[in-house]
């Protein structure tokens, strides 16, 4: 998430109770979370493992619960629980504010688009020129709609993503982290019914340029998805995931988080992904291989009966 001006450190550590270590007079662009941090950003870490990721990352500035040695042009904000922060910080430069008209104040809607009966547009909505929009189809805050877009009905777009926090020293072990991210579908996408794309946690999902999806398709939170792809129906994308361009995912594909797929891959029907895959292939299976190896191996599977009835009579007869 980006602020709408640099905020200074000295500011942002009163806003948290941080005690600063480093350049206090520093501002701050930004925060995000450890995937999509940029320089100028701040990230929060609240355990030793991540500890030397989230320092060596390109963010700026760290929220961090505990001492550590500070590289050049960073500093740490140092406070007990980072999480809480992180929160605290989400909740002062993007606090939740319900509209409760269908289509809000602060949405745009371009020349020749088609809004139908109960859409609703948040706030800060952009969409595109000659789009169609169909009945009872949501898009969320500061989600931005490209030219020429079809959504099919029931679709919602900017719903949070699916990504908690875990304590155990808590009542309730998950809670959630709070989605201040954003959705840009590109020119000449389609999307059809019952589709779920949801937002960035702290950065953007995207849906690449002439990209088509059928119905019930689920795209999890900070994937980005080239141009030109296919997915059919029941496909689903857990979050942090790279599909590169002309990607085609058959029916009911499983994808798992932070990985990519390559340009031109085919993945058949039923198959689950997860690790990445090398580009110009096509895959098959669960977990997928390219398809002709996954065939060979359902030829000789088949075989297995009548081997064990050969094995059978071969040691009945000796």
């Amino acid at each position: 998430m980006r602020f709408e001006n640099p905020v200074p450190l000295s500011e942002i550590a009163t806003l948290i109770a941080a005690r600063v270590v480093g350049d206090s007079g520093a501002k701050a662009t930004g925060i995000n979370e450890i995937h999509q941090v940029e320089k100028g950003d701040l990230v929060f870490v609240d355990h030793p493992k991540y500890y030397d990721t989230s320092i060596h990352s390109a963010a700026s500035y760290i929220i961090i619960n505990a001492e550590r040695e500070v590289p050049e042009g960073k500093a740490l904000l140092i406070v007990e629980e980072p999480f809480e922060a992180y929160l605290k910080i989400v909740s002062a430069f993007r606090p939740f504010r319900p509209s409760m008209d269908a289509v809000a104040a602060t949405a745009t809607v371009g020349p020749g688009t088609v809004i139908m009966p109960n859409v609703y547009l948040g706030n800060h909505v952009t969409v595109g020129s000659n789009c169609v929009i169909y009945p009872n189809v949501t898009i969320m805050d500061y989600c931005t709609i490209g030219d020429d877009v079809v959504i099919q009905s029931g679709t919602v777009i900017g719903s949070d993503a699916f990504y908690y926090n875990k304590k155990t020293n808590r009542p309730i072990h998950y809670k959630r982290m709070v989605s201040c991210g954003t959705v840009e579908i590109e020119t000449g996408v389609e999307i059809g019914a019952g589709c779920t794309i949801d937002r960035g946690v702290t950065g953007v999902t995207r849906i690449g340029a002439g990209t088509k999806m059928d119905n019930l398709v689920h795209i999890g939170h900070d994937t980005l998805v080239g141009k030109n792809c296919l997915f059919a129906a029941q496909v689903g994308i857990a979050g942090a995931s790279v599909i590169e361009d002309e990607v085609i995912l058959w029916g009911q594909v499983g994808v798992s988080k932070t990985l990519t797929i390559g340009k031109n891959t085919v993945v058949n029907a039923q198959s689950g992904v997860p690790s990445s895959l090398e580009g110009g292939k096509v895959y098959f299976g669960s977990p997928a291989v390219p398809a002709r190896e996954k065939m060979k191996e359902l030829v000789w599977i088949k075989r297995i009966p009548q081997m064990w009835d050969q094995l059978n009579k071969s040691e009945s007869s000796s």
